[in-house]
């Protein structure tokens, strides 16, 4: 046994210096890179509603929230240079179409109430699927989501209290929370990747301890948790085949519309397009920026020497 498999089965973290397999490295690689694009591309679908929160309390909350998305993404690429890749080699492999970010960033919000859906929704799943990630294997990025999901919470409690607060306002606000969850609702069952029996990385990751729990396992944990919360929301999760089942002592629930997934994912969602053509211009608009905190560096780098 080499002191790779040891380090693993004992359960303790493989740290960048650590010998490890070739194949461990390319899957966290590509896992934390796509974690980190999801992060950046994610600022996109609230950050339009920046400007018109419908109050300075609301405003300041949101500004938070994808200032801390900006932050994440930081977090998540400086785990994945330990790992001997280029941060810039990662946002081309991004703008370039040559890797992924999460499907659920690919959707349209077209009203405030959507931001409240994302909070309580996709954070939710999020969370879920997160805080195992806080016991990976490979230490820098099992570090990183330790500070990642504190702040995850405050995203979900922010969303479920702004949908509480329309969900019992007038008659119209209820109307707009309803029709966000129902927008969010199955694309967030998503967020967990493809059903096990389907899912390319889970078993050899599950191995190495990257992740700790299969996709249907964590999709069931999160659907279990929204059921009684929506009941408090008073809204309506659109599944007509949600129900208890004490024998498996979880929700049953309806089928997923694997179909829309993998169209997402391969590039044909409502917002694909707009969400990377934005993403590319922001780079490019960025590019002066980042050479003139290079030409600093460089300089500052010149007076020490």
């Amino acid at each position: 046994m080499t002191r790779f498999d040891e380090l693993i089965a004992a359960d303790e973290r493989i740290e960048p210096r650590d010998r490890m397999p070739d194949a461990y490295r390319r899957t966290l690689v590509r896992q934390i890179a796509q974690h980190a694009h999801s992060e950046i591309i994610g600022m996109q679908p609230e950050g339009r509603w920046i400007t018109r929160a419908p109050s300075l309390k609301r405003k300041a909350i949101l500004l938070a929230k994808v200032q801390d998305e900006a932050g994440h993404g930081l977090y998540l690429y400086g785990a994945a240079e330990t790992l001997g890749v280029d941060r810039d080699d990662l946002l081309d492999a991004l703008h370039e179409g040559r890797q992924r970010y999460s499907s659920i960033f690919n959707y349209p919000t077209p009203t405030w109430a959507d931001v409240g859906a994302i909070g309580w929704l996709v954070d939710g799943a999020a969370i879920v699927n997160q805080v195992p990630l806080c016991r990976c294997s490979y230490g820098p990025y099992a570090r990183a989501m330790v500070r990642i999901c504190k702040e995850e919470s405050f995203h979900q409690r922010q969303g479920f209290e702004l949908l509480h607060t329309l969900a019992h306002g007038t008659p119209a606000q209820h109307r707009m929370a309803q029709e966000a969850v129902e927008r969010w609702y199955w694309p967030s069952l998503m967020m967990f990747g493809p059903p096990d029996e389907e899912s390319t990385h889970s078993a050899q990751s599950m191995a190495w301890k990257i992740k700790r729990h299969s996709n249907d396992e964590l999709r069931q944990r999160f659907i279990d948790m929204l059921v009684p919360q929506s009941e408090v929301l008073g809204l309506r999760l659109p599944d007509p085949e949600l129900r208890w089942n004490a024998e498996r002592g979880h929700y049953d629930h309806g089928e997923i519309d694997w179909s829309e997934f993998r169209r997402v994912l391969a590039g044909d969602g409502p917002c694909n397009a707009e969400r990377l053509a934005h993403r590319r211009n922001a780079h490019e608009e960025g590019a002066w920026v980042r050479e003139a905190a290079a030409a600093y560096a460089r300089r500052k780098q010149g007076e020490i020497s």
